[in-house]
């Protein structure tokens, strides 16, 4: 896991606020796809992805103002990478395919539990239904 870690910190450093308000162009379009997600093998990755969407329109759109900026580019970074369809492992091979976007988001979760725990909670969701478990 400590590899998808240094991915996800690598990645999120590379988050400017161009790449910010690119995302959030096109989150509408990524969020009615993650609802399509169908990955029994990672039961909480459309609530996790859910979660990341929510919270980067919430910061975006200056509802929530308490997320880090660290936290933030970490989850762009997660939302950019579980949306591309061609990645480490293409989302089109039917068992695994979502393995590495699991993966991300649960390593952008995981570095900030604490920051999206507290946004979650905020929002009235239980932090323990979006856990950061496979």
């Amino acid at each position: 896991m400590s590899e998808i870690v240094e991915f996800v910190k690598h990645g999120a450093m590379r988050v400017t606020p161009a790449t910010l308000e690119e995302t959030v162009r096109k989150l509408p379009l990524w969020k009615a796809g993650f609802t399509q997600i169908d990955a029994p093998d990672f039961p909480h990755l459309n609530v996790q992805l859910e979660l990341l969407v929510d919270a980067v329109e919430d910061v975006y759109g200056g509802a929530y103002r308490r997320l880090p900026y660290c936290a933030l580019a970490a989850a762009v970074f997660a939302l950019k990478y579980a949306a591309q369809e061609y990645d480490l492992i293409p989302d089109s091979n039917a068992r695994i395919g979502r393995a590495d976007d699991s993966s991300v988001v649960r390593a952008a979760l995981i570095l900030f539990e604490r920051a999206f725990a507290e946004y979650a909670e905020s929002q009235g969701r239980a932090w323990g239904n979006i856990t950061t478990k496979p």
